[in-house]
């Protein structure tokens, strides 16, 4: 069985770093699971590693897509799944960081999605049920989501029962990897600061540039790109809905969020957490996963 390491993590432990060193010291190529990194000219607010930063390290699934564009976990799992035997071929490891739990988990836990994604005529159909009738839906589908968005907004659980149908499992299978996922942890006041302090540098990046000029394509909250956190409020900023600093202070906000849910959806995957400053541990964790055949 091909070996794959994953490093998970909430958003601001230092993943990529994390994940170029293991790939420096084990002969390792990264596939990205990240939802926003995956889409061109979402640079700033997504936190993308820079060419310097990836060093020699050969970087998948960033910059693949254009922003106008949608990507569902059915295609993050095919995409990948052809990665990995590319990158095996060659004689190197596979390397999996980001903070999608649940691309992860589809994965490991050999998930079969059972279709490509939601047809036109599926959205034609949701949109002509009330708000009502959508979170029944849900409530079939994925109700753990329900307490999570706001259920006034129909494009938001119209949405949410695209991608609950997208994940919806048809099957789960063995996982046909020999897999060990690594997930960083910190102290919550330490990671709530670098999470607080990466949003200001983001914002002295040009992160208000970058949304600007993606409004100017033409770009609204109805692409999938636009809905993600940092973008969606400055683009609400950029339409005069607040102030930056209100939006600035709602990107920490949802971020922290964000990265509560991470922590806790983290628990529910076959992982082992690591401290992520203790970098000499993962390494030896790493190495005993490679040294070591699992069966």
């Amino acid at each position: 069985m091909k070996k794959v390491l994953f490093i998970l993590g909430p958003t601001g432990v230092g993943k990529s770093e994390v994940g170029i060193k293991l790939a420096q010291i084990f002969n390792g190529e990264i596939i990205s699971a990240d939802s926003v990194q995956v889409f061109r000219e979402l640079n700033i607010g997504s936190a993308k590693v820079s060419k310097k930063e990836m060093g020699n390290i050969k970087h998948h699934a960033i910059d693949i897509l254009p922003p106008q564009a949608k990507f569902s976990v059915f295609e993050f799992v095919k995409l990948t799944k052809d990665l990995i035997e590319q990158i095996s071929a060659k004689g190197k490891n596979p390397i999996i960081v980001g903070g999608t739990g649940l691309y992860v988990k589809a994965l490991t836990e050999g998930y079969d999605f059972g279709g490509e994604s939601v047809s036109q005529q599926s959205r034609e159909d949701l949109d002509k049920m009330t708000n009502q009738e959508l979170v029944s839906l849900l409530k079939t589908l994925n109700p753990e989501i329900l307490d999570k968005i706001d259920l006034n907004n129909k494009r938001r659980l119209v949405r949410a029962v695209e991608i609950a149908r997208e994940g919806k499992k048809v099957s789960k299978n063995k996982c046909e990897y020999d897999f060990l996922v690594l997930a960083l942890v910190q102290p919550r006041e330490q990671l709530y600061k670098k999470i607080n302090d990466r949003v200001d540098l983001m914002i002295k990046k040009g992160l208000v540039e970058e949304v600007k000029g993606l409004k100017e394509k033409g770009l609204t909250l109805e692409n999938q790109s636009m809905s993600a956190i940092g973008y969606k409020e400055i683009y609400n900023y950029l339409e005069g809905q607040c102030t930056l600093e209100e939006a600035i202070n709602l990107i920490k906000q949802h971020t922290r969020n964000y990265a509560k849910r991470q922590i806790t959806f983290m628990k529910g995957l076959q992982c082992e957490f690591m401290p992520r400053e203790d970098e000499n541990a993962i390494i030896k964790r790493a190495e005993e996963f490679y040294d070591n055949s699992r069966t």
